[in-house]
């Protein structure tokens, strides 16, 4: 599997064995984390780290041994470029074998327990954030590093898994002016179209210069999301299937972030 099937194949799974995933795969994890590179500058942090004893972390589960943190600054580019990084790691996750899911809403306090070896400093040591940017890193999102357990999951997580994972808007329905593409583009874009959001709700918007020169990626201008306080999250997410995409087709490019009109504003230049 390549990074490109993964984004065909990953699901967000809610049900998982106890069992920690592989040393070796866990080594091969880390390895991709280290040598991961993107076409930005960045501060992003990815971190592995266990919970053990059944600890309360996720609001569906027990937290399995092996789970990430994605931790950035909290200004909206940087929590953009943090889930462009984020969804790269956990992609290549499901290219080993190993179950994921997004989590940005979790028990601070349990995380606070696990990880205070990486908090922001002695006197600041919590992960939270609002919903405005604050001083220092902070933990953006979190997600299980473990294997699928099938057997014994609910009925309504089973739907909701399902429901989740597959179903995806049509491509016409979230571009923004042109919508007669190349092949490429419309391969890349594609792609970004498989993303996960919160909710499933698939607010990002893509818009192409009439000489596909220029790829921009965003929220709807004003858009709000009912439950997730920072979409800008998932708007990375998407770009990094974008940026999947055009590598897998050769295409060069730059890559340029911005923050505008209340929201992180992806610019590919072809």
């Amino acid at each position: 599997m390549s990074l490109i099937d993964a984004v065909f194949n990953r699901r967000s799974v809610r049900s998982f064995l106890t069992d920690p995933i592989q040393s070796e795969k866990k080594s091969q994890l880390l390895n991709f984390i280290n040598n991961l590179e993107v076409p930005f500058e960045h501060s992003v942090q990815v971190k592995l780290f266990e919970a053990s004893g059944g600890k309360k972390l996720y609001t569906m589960f027990t937290a399995p041994k092996d789970n990430f943190a994605i931790m950035s600054e909290t200004d909206m580019v940087s929590i953009s470029k943090a889930g462009f990084i984020g969804e790269l790691v956990l992609l290549y996750a499901t290219d080993l074998g190993i179950s994921t899911c997004w989590f940005g809403h979790y028990h601070l306090r349990t995380l606070n327990d696990l990880m205070p070896h990486m908090t922001p400093s002695e006197n600041d040591p919590r992960w939270s954030y609002g919903k405005g940017p604050v001083d220092g890193t902070r933990v953006i999102a979190i997600s299980p590093l473990a294997y699928h357990k099938e057997k014994g999951l609910r009925i309504i997580d089973r739907l909701q898994s399902s429901m989740m994972s597959h179903k995806r808007k049509a491509l016409d329905e979230l571009l923004v002016g042109k919508k007669d593409l190349s092949e490429d583009i419309y391969f890349a874009l594609d792609l970004a179209r498989l993303a996960p959001s919160a909710g499933n709700l698939q607010f990002w918007r893509f818009d192409v210069s009439e000489d596909e020169k220029l790829v921009r990626v965003a929220m709807p201008v004003g858009y709000k999301h009912p439950k997730w306080e920072h979409p800008n999250v998932d708007i990375g997410i998407a770009a990094s299937h974008i940026f999947l995409g055009l590598k897998e087709r050769g295409i060069d490019f730059s890559v340029d972030i911005k923050e505008e009109e209340g929201c992180a504003v992806w610019y590919f230049r072809l």
